[in-house]
Order: structure tokens, then sequence, then C-alpha cells
């Protein structure tokens, strides 16, 4: 048994068409596309047998190809990232002990945070993991800024007293009284949005019809709470970096200069 990291990339989205082919400038002042920068951050990761980005569109594929990805066409009916990984297992007709699910919109996901999470979940009962970063002041401001401009950002989290997921959403969750933020009583965990599955934990998910919570949110991974999988929340440290992710258009600014600023990911 072995492990296989899988990039799910889809052409079409509401909130940015085209997103995994957007360009920005890396920390070297050269303009790489979001799909080949979180290949390159797949590469550093040592601890898979295999890496693969799964695709329903010809155009990314011919891209991803370009630059010497391996690509597997997935079908265009697939729903989000957790079933086109779901699939791409099936295609390749092997068995994984962990697959991990990096998605193609988190360039700036540190390599220890998912090596973490992979032996997290070796090392757990759980089927399915996702690492959570407690938010600084400066990351809870830009969560509040982009909720009051009506963007839909970053995904938050709750979970219990160990550590199994409660609920995800893209509202601000826990409640959290904006003009009285302090370090005491900043409880706000951002959803970096990385899984590790075994398995079986994919078959189940695919067999399953979306509910109600995974519609109105359009989180993916309530469907596993929905159906009584509980999923393992990873407590990571950035360790001085920053992170974001790249939802909308108005984030590529900000990870351009996160990946200026940031020490080592």
């Amino acid at each position: 048994m072995s492990n296989l990291l899988v990039i799910p990339a889809r052409y079409q989205s509401s909130r940015f068409p085209g997103k995994p082919l957007a360009y920005f400038e890396d920390y070297n002042g050269k303009k790489i596309s979001l799909i080949e920068k979180t290949w390159q951050l797949a590469q550093n990761l040592d601890f898979f047998e295999k890496k693969i980005i799964a695709t329903d569109d010809i155009r990314i594929k011919e891209f991803c190809e370009s630059f010497g990805a391996e690509v597997c066409m997935t079908s265009p009916d697939l729903k989000n990232g957790s079933e086109r990984v779901a699939e791409t297992q099936k295609l390749l007709k092997k068995n994984y002990e962990i697959i991990v699910n990096l998605q193609g919109d988190a360039p700036l996901t540190p390599i220890w945070v998912i090596r973490e999470l992979v032996n997290e979940l070796k090392n757990s009962d759980y089927d399915v993991a996702t690492p959570v970063l407690k938010c600084d002041l400066e990351s809870l401001r830009k969560l509040i800024t982009d909720k009051k401009a009506g963007r839909i950002g970053a995904t938050t989290v709750v979970f219990d007293r160990d550590l199994k997921a409660l609920y995800f959403s893209k509202e601000l969750i826990p409640y959290t009284n904006i003009d009285d933020l302090s370090k005491n009583n900043n409880f706000v965990y951002h959803h970096i949005g990385v899984y590790a599955y075994r398995s079986k934990a994919l078959d189940s998910y695919i067999s399953f019809s979306p509910g109600p919570l995974e519609k109105q949110e359009g989180l993916e991974q309530l469907r596993f709470l929905e159906n009584n999988i509980d999923i393992k929340c990873v407590i990571s440290s950035l360790k001085g970096n920053q992170f974001w992710e790249l939802n909308n258009p108005s984030d590529i600014p900000i990870i351009e200069r996160i990946l200026k600023s940031n020490k080592n990911i």
C-alpha cells in the first residue's frame, strides 16, 4: 500500500472561470500559472508514490502536459474535487493507503502541513483528515473585509475538544465581535482546502447524494458530516509564514505579496 496525491483542476468556476490557468508573479518576479505552481509544490513531497492532476478540460490537460505533469481525464459531470479524486483512484486501478486531495487554489500550503496531515491520518482511527490554521489578527481582518465586501472567500471550521469537525462554513464561525478583536478572544480557525482520505471513505463519498448543507454552503466536505463520517482537524502552524487561498481574482495580489515575504514553504 502507498500514498497517492491528486490535484483536481476544473476550468469552470462561478467565482473565477479558468482559475487553474490564471497567472501571478512568483517570488522571483517571473509569471507562473496557479496549476503549475501547485504542481511544483507537489514535486517537493517525497512521501507519495504517485502525483497526478485530474481534470475534465482539454485546455487544462494540454497545458499541464506542456510543463511535464501527469494528467488524468475525468468525467465532466463530477460535482467537486473529492468526486474527481475518487474517480481518479478508480481509473488508476490500484489500491492506495492514503489519498491526498491537494486543491489547486492553495499554492501557499507548506510542505510540513501536508506531511503532518498524512501522518495524522496514518496513525489515527479516522478515515478523513484536513488541516486548519488558527487565524492571526491580520488574517481575521482579511476574512472580515471579504465578508463586508460581499466576496465569498475562505472557509472557517469549528471542532470539538477531540478535534473532530463539527461544521465548516463560508460564514465566519464561531461568532466574532469584530469591534473587539484580540488574541484572547479569537478562536477562528481557517480551513486549508487539503484532504487526506482512506480509500473506503472516498468509496462511501461517491455513493452518497449531496445533502442540503453541502448544497447551501457549496462545501464538499459537508457530505461526509451529513453522512456520519467524522473528519479529523489537524491544527497546523505556518512557522512564521502567511497563508491565503486564491478564490477570487482580487486574491492574486495578496498571493504575490505573500510569496515574496514567506521565508520557506
